[in-house]
């Protein structure tokens, strides 16, 4: 049997295991638990493939810049005709196309916000990633290819050295960058925010250029892996005004982190009442909601 049979088999075979789930779903709710899951790996798995040779393409054409925001995008499309997810961007100024280049940061709740970024990641941005997911297949070697940049969280000094090259690509490249400062994700049923770790505030100041903070409303009535919830559904998400650093030091990072994660968590809150129609109080921050801490954890989002 030739490759492209067995792989026509195999998508043939899986993608009826995906309908037979959504159709056992009407009896056996968490089915459509199962059905959503798979769907997502597969659309996945097929958009970082498509990302990678996209990659090599654009790399050639000198537009490697681009890749990610192409990746993305079908990954998007993807997503919406598989499992009927979307995230609805809030964009009224035109900062995603506007503001370049920038730092754009955003909350971090489950492994869906890879569609989220889909949705509405900018071009000329890349994102920065733990050095761990250089290895994983098609995603890796997708990321490898369109310049994510790769920080190894156990090594500080090549962490610092990492962010020092980041910032110059900012600057020589006018290339974006994406990151998440809580730094993992949360996994929440309620609208809450992880201390935020700095390493995304010092990017910006060391090279000169505005935080963009995207707020994505909470999803877990979307998908909440605890109780096996994964349903279809449009997820806002609300992109704030930049926030310049012109003018600011290393001494002014921890005060411009709280006050940025104060203006999310608050944002976040009145998107989440908007999309599940329920009141939500403001979740009780314990400390000032910054990571105090030394080596690659304190700088690394």
């Amino acid at each position: 049997m030739s490759f492209t049979s067995a792989l026509a088999y195999f998508l043939g075979g899986y993608t009826a295991l995906v309908i037979a789930l959504f159709m056992l779903s009407t009896v056996v709710p968490v089915a459509a638990f199962a059905a959503r899951t798979l769907a997502a790996y597969i659309s996945l798995v097929i958009c970082a493939s498509y990302g990678a040779l996209v990659s090599i393409v654009l790399r050639i054409l000198g537009r490697e810049q681009s890749a990610q925001w192409a990746a993305g995008r079908a990954f998007k499309y993807a997503m919406a005709l598989t499992t009927g997810i979307t995230f609805e961007v809030i964009d009224p100024k035109r900062h995603l196309e506007t503001i370049r280049p920038a730092v754009f940061i955003s909350n971090h709740q489950t492994e869906l916000d890879v569609l989220m970024l889909g949705c509405m990641f900018p071009k000329y941005c890349s994102v920065t990633a733990k050095k761990a997911l250089k290895n994983v297949p098609f995603l890796g070697w997708f990321m490898s290819l369109s310049g994510t940049i790769f920080i190894d969280r156990k090594n500080s000094k090549d962490a610092r050295e990492a962010m020092a090259g980041a910032a110059a690509e900012i600057q020589r490249r006018q290339q974006s960058v994406y990151m998440f400062p809580e730094g993992t994700r949360s996994y929440a049923k309620d609208p809450e925010l992880l201390p935020f770790k700095k390493g995304a505030f010092h990017l910006a100041v060391q090279a000169g250029v505005p935080i963009v903070p995207i707020v994505v409303a909470n999803y877990s009535h979307i998908l909440y892996i605890k109780d096996r919830v994964f349903k279809s559904g449009k997820i806002p998400v609300k992109v704030l005004d930049p926030i310049p650093t012109t003018g600011l030091k290393i001494e002014d990072v921890e005060e411009l982190t709280r006050s940025t994660r104060e203006l999310m968590l608050k944002e976040m809150v009145a998107l989440t009442e908007k999309a599940q129609r329920r009141p939500v109080a403001v979740p009780a921050t314990s400390g000032d909601g910054v990571v105090h801490a030394s080596g690659a954890d304190a700088t690394l989002s």
